[in-house]
Parts: structure tokens; C-alpha cells; sequence
């Protein structure tokens, strides 16, 4: 080997992993960045501006939240088949990351039409982004490469250090000069993340990872044009089409739309189940339920963006600590902390064979988001004269639900691909990022039993508390129910699923 590729190869390398893993980590942190910091004001924008007028605006607001966000998981399914088929990753980033920041500034535009159509950018951006840089990730390593769980590490620290900065920056715009300022540095941060993208590139630093899978396909003529052009054309197009149903929210055709998937979903798995071995029908029935208890979680865990935050915002005493916005953030900020000691006490267990198999982890995950509820829905003990309760509660519930996704999140997609027969794991991988999509129906119908009906743009008090302190018991009781379900089917569980831990 000549001197000079041996230079070039340490030159890709940083902190003993492929220098790429940088730039997309960068890239990756800004997105999420733009992300979440749009997030923690969609909801509280739109009780206070878009729908402030309509007494109906809480459930208004839940049937377009609850839409948008399963709208948003459920484009990385058609999004990641693109990229794999036609595009490439490098592409679909590059497409998903513009149409993102289009609709991060879009929303910085004080208008209805264009706060639907923001959403419906956003949605279509996400699909092509989100997956890819994902997956970019894991191409950057050789297959066995004992490095790649530590730089999935590295890479998904980005995910939560973008989810902690961005609602405090972003919350703090909106509450000093206004909502679009908020939505305008959301828009920044996405540009700033196509940059170092863009640089890793012309730096090549990716080497010929993450082009196009053939470039017969990707220059292929269909009806006269290209298909690396016609897909960005189609993605422009389907956005009005997005927008429309998110803005009717009256019809909610979002809802009728996942539920003939969810059906549609069920019947293709018990058909397949029908014609596998005795082995793997177990396996797969055991990855079906991890879905499913995932899905719940997720559903209870997303609320922080819908409920919660309007919670914040009505019945907790933030004054001299933040925004409502900004609590969005301490999620993130309690995933930061508690990741390393988590994994260093999963480590600990294995050592002295005490690691619990992955059904008692997501059993007691549930228990945790359980209790995370428990703590809010004891809060108004402690409510003043005007139903505001003390900013601990709101903590201890962030702190608990934060390690209940650890104990379950990090292992959940693994143990997936792990569990399914290997000519369906593509499918149950799309099944998998679908429950994301699914559990914001449940927050949807969660945040609709929970709205407040009022013009008044200063809800609040005993009556809002004991609404929401009520709602959060319920989501307790069940939480805590299916955590029990998981923990008693965990022996049944740990028997299907034969030699996978």
C-alpha cells in the first residue's frame, strides 16, 4: 500500500471513527434541532393563534398535532424506500433537509395557509431525511465493525443535544420577540445541519458511501424526465395534497387513513405468521407484541409535546424558570444525563448474569411511565389558589419517563431485526418506525379527551388542573396496567423468543 493512501485513510479517521460520523452527527444535531424547537411551539401556537378563536381550539389542535406527527413518522417508511431504490442516501438527505427548512420558514409566515402547508413541507422533508442519515451512519462501518455501537452512540448524543438546546433557544425567541422568530431560528438550524452535510461531501470524507444504487435507475426517463428529478417534482406535488388534510381537522381523514393501515398491517402479519415454521411464528409474535407495548409508550411519552406542554403552560409555576415551550427540553437534557450511567449499569448486570431480558425491560419501562403520570396526577394537592403546582412535579415526571424510554427505546429496533424471519426484516423495520406513527393517534385521542373548551386566551385554574390531573391518573392506571401485562406474559415471552436476549 503506497504511502499516500495510507495518509489518506488517517486522515478520515477522528477519534478513532470515520471522520463522517462528525459531519453527520453535525448534521443530524441541527436537524434535530429544527425538529424539536418547531415542536415545542406547535402546539402552544396553535391554541393561541391559529385556533384562538373557536372555543373547540384544544381538540382542534390535538386532531392536527396528533395528524402531523404520524404523518411525519410515517413518511420514513415510503421515504427509506426511495432512497434504497432510486435516489441514494446523499440525495434523499439533501431533498428531505431542503424541504424541511422550506417549511421551517414557511412557518415564520404570519398566515393560516401557510402554517398548513409548513406542516405538510415539513412531513415530506422528514421522509427523506430522517431515515437516511440514520442508516448513513451504519454504512460508514465494515460489517463487524466493533466500533459501530459506539458511534451509533456518539450519533444519537447529537439527536438529544439538538432536543435539549433547541426549546430553550427557540422558546426563548418566541416568549421575547414572537411565535415566527421561534419558528425562523428552527428553519436556521436546518440549514446550518445541510451545510455540514454539504462540506462532509465536498470534503469526501464519506468516500462512495451513500450514492444513488444504480445510476441507470436514478438517470432513468419515466414519462419524459429523469427519476432523480421527477421524485423531487412528486414530493412538491403531494405536499398540497398533505397540507389540505391536515387542515381538515373537522374530518380527521388522517385517523380513517392509519386505521386501514393498522388493519391492513394485522392482516399481511397473521398471514405471514400462517405460513412460517413453529419457530419463527414464535419469534415473530414475540416482536409483534415489543411493537405493540412500544407503540403504547410512545403514545403516553409523546404527549409531552401536546398535553404536557399545555399543562406547563396553564398549571405549573414556571415564572423565573422557563418557558412551557422550553420544558420540551428536559427530556433531552435527563436522556443526556442518565444515557452512560444506564448503559454502565446494564453492563454491571450482564458481568454478574443479572441483565434482564427485553420483555422485563419494557415492562418496566411501562411501570416507569406509569408512575412518571402518578407524579402529575397527585400534583394538585399541592395547586395554589389559582390551580398553579410547583415545576418539581413536571421534573420528577421528565426524570422518570426519561429512564423508562431508556430501558426501552435503545434495545427496541434491534431486537426486532433480531427476531424477524430474515426475508420480512425490511417489512417489520417499516412496521417498527409505523408504531411511531401509530402512538400519535393515541395522542391525538388522548389530547381530544383532554381538551379545554374556551375562548378565552387565559385558561387555567382549579377547572384546567383538575381536567388534566384526572386525565394524567387514567393514562397511570393504564400505563401501569400494560407494564404489569408485559412483566406476566415476560416468562412466556422469554421462551418464545428461544436464544435472542
Amino acid at each position: 500500500m503506497s504511502e499516500s493512501v495510507i495518509k489518506n485513510q488517517e486522515e478520515q479517521q477522528m477519534f478513532g471513527h470515520p471522520k463522517g460520523l462528525f459531519y453527520l452527527f453535525f448534521a443530524e444535531l441541527w436537524e434535530r434541532f429544527s425538529f424539536y424547537g418547531m415542536r415545542a411551539l406547535l402546539t402552544l401556537y396553535m391554541v393561541n393563534e391559529i385556533f384562538k378563536a373557536i372555543a373547540e381550539r384544544d381538540a382542534a389542535t390535538a386532531v392536527v398535532y396528533a395528524s402531523y406527527g404520524s404523518l411525519v413518522y410515517a413518511s420514513t417508511v415510503i421515504g427509506g424506500q426511495i432512497s434504497d431504490k432510486i435516489l441514494g442516501m446523499r440525495s434523499s438527505i439533501f431533498l428531505g433537509g431542503i424541504l424541511m427548512a422550506v417549511g421551517h420558514f414557511v412557518l415564520a409566515v404570519e398566515s393560516d395557509l401557510a402554517f398548513f402547508l409548513a406542516l405538510a413541507l415539513i412531513v415530506v422533508g422528514n421522509g427523506f431525511f430522517k431515515p437516511n442519515i440514520s442508516t448513513f451512519v451504519g454504512a460508514l462501518y465494515k460489517e463487524g465493525d466493533v466500533r459501530k455501537d459506539s458511534g451509533f452512540t456518539i450519533f444519537y448524543m447529537g439527536i438529544n443535544i439538538g432536543g435539549f438546546v433547541a426549546p430553550l433557544l427557540c422558546g426563548w425567541l418566541a416568549a421575547e420577540y414572537g411565535w415566527h422568530y421561534g419558528f425562523g431560528l428552527a428553519g436556521i438550524g436546518m440549514m446550518a445541519g445541510l451545510i455540514f452535510f454539504w462540506s462532509g461531501i465536498k470534503k469526501n470524507v464519506f468516500g462512495d458511501k451513500g450514492l444513488p444504487p444504480s445510476k441507470e435507475v436514478y438517470e432513468k426517463k419515466v414519462i419524459g424526465i429523469p427519476q432523480k428529478t421527477l421524485i423531487p417534482i412528486i414530493a412538491v406535488l403531494f405536499v398540497p395534497v398533505i397540507a389540505y388534510l391536515l387542515s381538515s381537522w373537522q374530518a380527521n381523514y388522517i385517523s380513517g387513513i392509519f386505521k386501514f393501515i393498522g388493519f391492513a398491517v394485522l392482516a399481511y402479519l397473521v398471514y405471514i405468521m400462517y405460513n412460517l415454521d413453529v419457530v419463527a411464528r414464535k419469534k415473530l409474535i414475540v416482536a409483534v407484541l415489543i411493537t405493540f407495548f412500544m407503540t403504547l409508550f410512545w403514545g403516553f411519552h409523546e404527549l409531552s409535546g401536546s398535553v404536557i406542554t399545555l399543562f406547563a403552560s396553564r398549571n405549573v409555576a414556571l415564572e423565573g424558570i422557563m418557558t412551557a415551550s422550553q420544558t420540551n427540553a428536559l427530556n433531552s437534557m435527563f436522556i443526556i444525563l442518565l444515557a452512560i450511567p444506564i448503559s454502565l449499569l446494564w453492563g454491571y448486570l450482564s458481568k454478574n448474569k443479572l441483565n434482564p431480558r427485553t420483555p422485563y425491560k419494557f415492562g418496566l419501562g411501562l411501570l416507569l411511565a406509569g408512575a412518571s403520570f402518578y407524579i402529575l396526577s397527585i400534583s394538585g394537592a399541592s395547586a395554589d389558589e389559582n390551580g398553579m403546582v410547583p415545576f418539581a412535579y413536571l421534573l420528577v415526571m421528565y426524570f422518570i419517563i426519561s429512564i423508562g424510554e431508556l430501558f426501552m427505546s435503545p434495545v427496541g429496533l434491534s431486537k426486532i431485526t433480531d427476531l424477524s424471519p430474515k426475508n420480512i426484516v425490511a417489512f417489520m423495520m417499516g412496521v417498527w418506525f409505523l408504531s411511531s406513527a401509530f402512538a400519535f393517534q393515541i395522542v391525538g385521542f388522548i389530547s381530544t379527551q383532554l381538551a379545554v373548551e374556551s375562548t378565552d386566551a387565559n385558561v387555567g385554574g382549579l377547572e384546567t388542573l383538575s381536567i388534566y390531573t384526572d386525565g394524567f391518573h387514567l393514562i397511570s392506571l393504564y400505563s401501569i396496567g400494560a407494564g404489569a401485562i408485559v412483566l406476566l406474559l415476560s416468562p412466556l415471552m422469554k421462551k418464545l423468543m428461544g436464544n435472542v436476549h
